[in-house]
């Protein structure tokens, strides 16, 4: 593994989702010349991850949202189905989906989105500035070592194995997976489905004898999908589906769209905190209050859907109201509220959905099963016992999900394992979920300071998205989050890294916004306006020609109030991360608000 020291250089452990993202986002915003490098320890899960890559995917399971939401631009909503449409190779695409037409509201197979990701960031590369390039290299980053401002990457089991320096460090190691204390017994048995999104996992499931009689552990969204594959290879034997909540999902309108309602605030009528109980009973008092409210007075709301619109609109308040809540009582209200928190913001198509739910009617073939799984053992010659809620169900195949573990004390990546044991990492105090972060991202250690060039995207950050912004659910750490997360980490690297950004003028985006001199106003609105353009234009020419012409608005700033370029280009570039991620509005809203379709000036 051999490349100059001299380039500074940004190391991403990890080329799923959040890699990708964070690596599209530095190539378009990069001026001055910088190596990406995108490391990834598992090669076929490259541009992918667990959730996308194509040998853990067949072609019948399909995004649970609406493909109208699945663009890696959250300022370009119709990006992914343009490209589903318009530029996919569908060489090899089975009779189903070949002639397809992609909609906003509509199913798309999950397998695609690894192309779409290479594509993007093929896409980003060739559009790059002079000198801004990209790397990819194989192997699993172990441990992170600071020294004087820069960081060594220690990475193993490849043949680009070795040490690395760099002059920033993102962590996108997406989701970690969970022991399974009750499996511990047939952990290596092959009637026992571990992974169920591994070429392995899925080949099992679809060898079984089809009067099978299988259990799945879990009654969302992974499980939705071993059950329907089963069924649509024509399963006649029972399928259990068992879960400790028995919560399962619901199905999205046919012409759904993500929409932000203005709701009420709850009122839980109290500045204190008067206990876990209390809580959750104001809370849910509020709750069916709210929902009340959006079913008077927005009656075109589906059913299937008010939860999603209170749960949004419910964000902004949520940080004030969980910080009154001592740690260890939010550490238990997430426990125990997961699998309820995981459906309210989030439903399923009825590609996914119908199948599954007609299953489950009375006399389907689809048993639910509400209770704990005790333990799974060997119950003699091709049979494995499920003991669950005082009953024993003997299955010819068990299917587990795949479990994410919230808590990093607990994970077996190395990487995180050295992190924590070094002090370059600490787990997230108030809810125990994910590790300690601030607010542009960056890794805190043991003494809440930053430990370094090392910053976090994706579902590291998942306590800290919950306390910070009040998102729940899958919404703390799924693509919603990592869309943000992209544009903001590569935004704060470049702003250390590149030389015509001073962090030093962090009050500065305020005093110009608030100026008493309406033309230094809009002459700062009208230099973020050209930012936020420039930052959002895919093509070199287009960025090129904005660049040129905020570096003239810049200087009209520079002669109305007298601070520096450097000053000045940093200010404006934090206003303008504000705006592409405003949380308020939807990303269909958020282009129209940013004006993004025309002209700036």
């Amino acid at each position: 593994m051999r490349f100059p020291d001299r380039v500074r250089r940004v190391v991403i452990v990890g080329a799923g989702l959040g890699g990708v993202a964070t690596a599209v986002r530095l190539l378009q915003f990069a001026r001055e010349p910088l190596q990406v490098v995108l490391a990834e320890q598992r090669p076929e899960h490259r541009n992918a991850g667990v959730a996308y890559h194509r040998a853990g995917n067949p072609w019948h399971h399909v995004f649970n949202i609406q493909a109208g939401r699945m663009a890696m631009f959250r300022e370009d909503v119709d990006d992914f189905v343009a490209w589903a449409n318009d530029e996919a190779d569908r060489t090899g695409w089975p009779r189903e989906w070949r002639d397809f037409v992609f909609t906003e509201s509509g199913p798309a197979p999950r397998r695609i989105y690894a192309d779409y990701l290479t594509e993007r960031l093929a896409d980003a590369a060739r559009q790059a500035a002079d000198g801004v390039t990209l790397a990819e290299v194989d192997g699993e980053v172990v441990d992170l070592a600071v020294d004087d401002g820069r960081v060594r990457v220690v990475i193993e089991n490849s043949a680009d194995a070795g040490t690395l320096v760099a002059d920033h460090v993102v962590i996108a190691t997406g989701l970690q997976e969970r022991e399974l204390p009750f499996a511990a017994e047939v952990a290596g048995h092959p009637l026992f489905v571990r992974h169920p999104y591994s070429q392995s996992g899925v080949e099992r499931i679809l060898a079984v004898s089809p009067d099978a009689e299988v259990a799945i552990i879990g009654t969302l969204l992974s499980a939705y999908d071993s059950a329907a594959l089963l069924l649509r290879r024509g399963h006649t034997g029972t399928i259990h589906m068992i879960s400790r909540s028995g919560i399962t999902l619901r199905t999205y309108p046919t012409d759904h769209q993500h929409r932000v309602l203005d709701l009420p605030a709850p009122q839980l009528h109290n500045e204190g905190y008067e206990g876990r109980d209390n809580l959750v009973r104001r809370l849910k008092d509020e709750w069916e209050r709210i929902c009340g409210v959006v079913e008077t007075e927005h009656p075109d709301v589906a059913k299937a859907v008010v939860t999603e619109r209170v749960s949004k609109s419910w964000e902004p308040y949520l940080p004030e109201v969980l910080a009154r809540v001592p740690a260890p009582d939010l550490r238990a209200l997430l426990d125990s509220y997961s699998s309820l928190l995981a459906t309210l913001r989030v439903s399923a198509v009825a590609y996914t959905t119908e199948i599954v739910d007609a299953a489950m009617a009375d006399g389907g073939r689809i048993s639910l099963v509400t209770g704990k799984v005790d333990r799974i053992t060997a119950a003699g010659p091709g049979k494995l016992a499920v003991s669950v809620a005082g009953r024993t169900i003997e299955a010819d195949l068990v299917i587990a999900n795949f479990g994410r573990e919230p808590d990093y004390e607990r994970v077996r990546s190395k990487l995180w394992q050295n992190l924590l044991r070094g002090g370059i990492a600490v787990p997230h105090h108030r809810t125990g979920r994910g590790v300690e972060v601030d607010a542009l991202g960056t890794l805190l250690g043991q003494a809440g300071s930053r430990s370094g060039p090392i910053s976090v995207v994706g579902a590291p950050r998942e306590g800290d998205e919950i306390v910070r912004y009040g998102r729940m659910g899958a919404f703390s750490f799924n693509l919603a989050a990592i869309k943000n997360h992209s544009v903001g980490v590569a935004a704060a690297v470049l702003n250390r890294l590149e030389s015509c950004y001073d962090e030093q003028a962090d009050e500065l985006a305020d005093t110009l916004a608030g100026s008493s001199d309406s033309e230094v106003r809009e002459a700062f609105a009208y230099s973020v306006a050209l930012d936020v353009h420039r930052m959002a234009a895919r093509r070199l020419t287009t960025r090129e020609v904005l660049a040129a012409r905020l570096d003239k608005s810049l200087l009209v700033l520079h002669e109305a109030v007298g601070s520096t370029d450097a000053a000045l280009r940093y200010a404006v570039n934090t206003a303008a991360v504000v705006k592409l991620n405003d949380l308020s509005v939807t990303p269909r809203d958020l282009r129209c608000v940013l004006g993004l379709d025309e002209p700036v000036g």
